[in-house]
């Protein structure tokens, strides 16, 4: 330690013209609580200071600090005080009882110092006061600095080699996830509470129910469910509370091994990412993990069952490869969503719905391509053909195993309904104890404590409120009928089981459960669309079925009007006009290709449709007269022309629903009357007789 005459060598006026600064850090809360005699010692270093000459009053004490790292200055709010004091020529000197309590990493260290060295600020420690000016003292500080950063790495190395010791034997104790704890000997048992272990439970029988973590939270919302979680910081830690079913909780409670029995140790890695510098957990493959041993205590399911749950999950990630497993099923009437396969190119195909008057048409599409490079559609199929081809081949498949099946799902749906009623009877009974502990605390207080017994009023309170939330919730349960199946439920179930045809085909039959039985029975159909459309289903045992079905007619077919009502249009457009062959072809029966009755504009509409030719022009082939043109010809008027035809001079024939006519061409002798008077016609000449004049003259 130096001696006072060199220490008073160091200390000059201006020295003493600025503020000295003291800086207390612990690097932990327990520290700070248990190590208290380190905390004396620094507080100490206050009167070296005084002794150098600084006033009291002058000395100021920075000790926001206590319970941090030293490891960085990022979170050390203290700390950037006192480089901010020193930069700005604050500060004649720095006293910290040693240079780890500065600082641990050299790079804030050396920052310190080149401050230090610049602002002409001495630094004082409890071996002795230095001058960061001097080349001596300021390479003796990079020496201490260098020495900290070493004695830390070391600490670091110690405590980290233990607890990976520990963890490669199975041995560390790590936090528990909610429903798991450790008994008196150290060793992880289920949750004695049996509300949070049926709760758990209830997570992975309705996974298996579900199929995805989005129904389970669904599903028990729906229910009125709720999940236990035990606060893991601040002064209720350790302590169970419940709340509405998340997302997030049910993948964590899927994805986590120790629900499965497992001990696991290093399964993420924490690095910093590029750009924000923060550390984000990284998954790593399981063979990196640091140590891993299934069936090392009891769980809640077994690992084969947490194995294919991961592989479920995985195949309902949206975002898990370019080509994305099938999915979920969701609520859509495609049968085959998820599981076909394009025939031409080999990538998974999607579906498209159509609406169809008051229902929803599928369509599979193979469009990855075109999503990704532009090109086109490779093909799309029509989805209801396909659909009810599988439809039918399941049907025939199943039907001697469909009691049986049926019986067993009946058997689910009561277990369900059972578990999620003694689920509700539990939180019942768990707010009726909390009440009553909080009655009991209440009770026992001093009624002299106005302070302690009020808020154990108000937690009495809350504790009422919360067993009539809960109880209220279980009585409307009941009266909904959510509880259990009834004897008319089961027998109904039981009946449709009997016709598995009928169940498959009743409207009541959900589509997400026809896709799950789907799922359970087919691996993958691929599907080619040519002449015909071929569907190659490959069975979950093994076995291949080829169906063959033929491509539906388009819409535009299927609107078309039939060739016969065509061809009768045709053929009695020579003698009848477009109202009299529609009223010809009703009575036969015929109707359009909407299934629509035959009126005189559909008629016409056909007919301009097929270009075929109209009545007025097979009576102007046949060389029939327009009224225009014949009264022309006649030298008459047009209402002449219509009363010679009422009299029957003229012939005509009816040529629309208009009432007009067609008129054959006049005979050669028909001449126009005089006027006023109507056309009366020449009477032939009389063939004349011999007179007896005439024969004389003849003679």
């Amino acid at each position: 330690m130096d001696s006072p005459f060199g220490l008073a060598i160091k200390v000059t006026a201006a020295h003493l013209a600025r503020d000295a600064y003291l800086y207390i850090r612990q690097s932990s809360l327990k520290q700070v609580i248990n190590n208290t005699e380190s905390t004396v010692r620094q507080y100490g270093l206050k009167e070296r200071a005084i002794a150098l000459g600084w006033p009291a009053d002058r000395i100021h004490v920075i000790d926001t600090d206590q319970g941090r790292s030293g490891a960085s200055a990022a979170d050390r709010e203290g700390f950037q005080r006192l480089v901010t004091e020193v930069g700005m020529g604050h500060a004649g000197i720095v006293l910290g009882l040693e240079v780890s309590r500065l600082a641990r990493n050299n790079t804030d260290w050396h920052r310190l110092l080149e401050i230090c060295a610049m602002s002409g600020t001495l630094i004082l420690d409890e071996d002795g006061l230095y001058d960061p000016c001097d080349f001596n003292d300021r390479l003796l500080l990079g020496l201490k600095g260098s020495l900290s950063e070493a004695e830390l790495h070391l600490l670091k190395a110690r405590l980290r080699g233990g607890q990976l010791s520990k963890a490669r034997r199975g041995e560390l104790v790590s936090p528990l996830p909610i429903g798991l704890v450790y008994d008196p000997a150290r060793k992880v048992v289920l949750d004695p509470d049996t509300a949070v272990q049926q709760s758990i439970r209830a997570v992975f029988e309705l996974f298996d129910a579900t199929g995805s973590a989005t129904g389970v939270v669904k599903a028990l919302n729906s229910e009125g469910l709720r999940l236990p979680r035990r606060i893991a910081h601040g002064p209720d830690k350790g302590k169970i509370v419940w709340a509405a079913a998340a997302h997030s909780r049910i993948l964590k409670i899927l994805h986590n091994p120790r629900y499965a029995g497992a001990f696991f140790y290093g399964r993420y890695q924490h690095k910093p990412t590029q750009g924000t510098g923060r550390n984000g957990p990284k998954l790593l493959p399981r063979d990196q993990w640091v140590a891993f041993f299934p069936d090392h205590h009891p769980g809640y399911i077994t690992f084969d069952k947490y194995e294919a749950n991961q592989a479920k999950l995985a195949a309902n990630a949206t975002a898990h490869a370019k080509d994305r497993r099938h999915g979920p099923p969701r609520e859509g009437p495609a049968l085959l969503q998820g599981i076909v396969v394009c025939g031409i190119c080999g990538r998974r195909m999607t579906v498209r719905y159509h609406q169809r008057k008051d229902r929803l048409e599928p369509e599979y599409v193979c469009q990855a391509k075109g999503i990704e490079y532009g090109n086109p559609i490779c093909q799309r199929v029509h989805g209801g053909v396909v659909d009810a081809a599988v439809g039918e081949l399941l049907v025939t498949a199943l039907t001697p195993h469909a009691v049986k099946a049926a019986l067993a799902v009946a058997d689910e749906l009561a277990a369900r309904a059972d578990e999620a009623d003694r689920l509700r009877a539990a939180a019942v009974e768990r707010a009726q104890y909390q009440a009553d502990l909080a009655r009991r605390r209440y009770l026992a207080v001093d009624p002299a404590n106005r302070l302690v017994a009020t808020s154990l009023e108000a937690d009495w309170n809350q504790a009422l409120r919360e067993l009539a939330e809960a109880t209220e919730t279980y009585e409307k349960a009941k009266i909904a009928g959510t509880g259990v199946l009834d004897d008319a439920q089961r027998a109904r179930i039981t009946y449709l089981a009997r016709d598995f045809p009928a169940l498959w085909a009743n409207p009541e039959t959900p589509d997400r459960e026809r896709k799950r039985l789907v799922r359970l029975l087919i691996t993958d159909v691929t599907l080619i669309r040519a002449e015909q459309i071929t569907a190659h289903v490959r069975l979950t045992g093994g076995q291949e079925h080829t169906l063959v079905r033929p491509v539906p007619l388009a819409s535009w077919q299927i609107r078309q009007t039939p060739p016969e009502v065509v061809a009768a249009i045709d053929e009695l457009l020579n003698d009848h006009t477009d109202g009299q062959i529609a009223e010809i072809l009703t009575e036969r029966g015929h109707l359009s290709g909407l299934g629509q009755a035959l009126s005189p504009g559909i008629v016409k509409h056909i007919r301009r449709a097929y270009r075929l030719r109209s009545h007025p022009q097979r009576l102007t082939e046949q060389g029939m007269l327009s009224l225009n043109e014949i009264a022309r010809r006649l030298g008459i008027g047009l209402k002449t022309v219509k009363q010679w035809r009422d009299r029957g001079l003229l012939t005509g024939r009816l040529a629309n629903d208009k009432g007009e006519y067609l008129y054959y061409p006049p005979p050669d002798g028909l001449t126009r009357p005089r006027i006023g008077r109507p056309p009366r016609p020449r009477p032939p000449a009389p063939e004349q007789t011999p007179t007896e004049s005439t024969q004389g003259g003849a003679v």
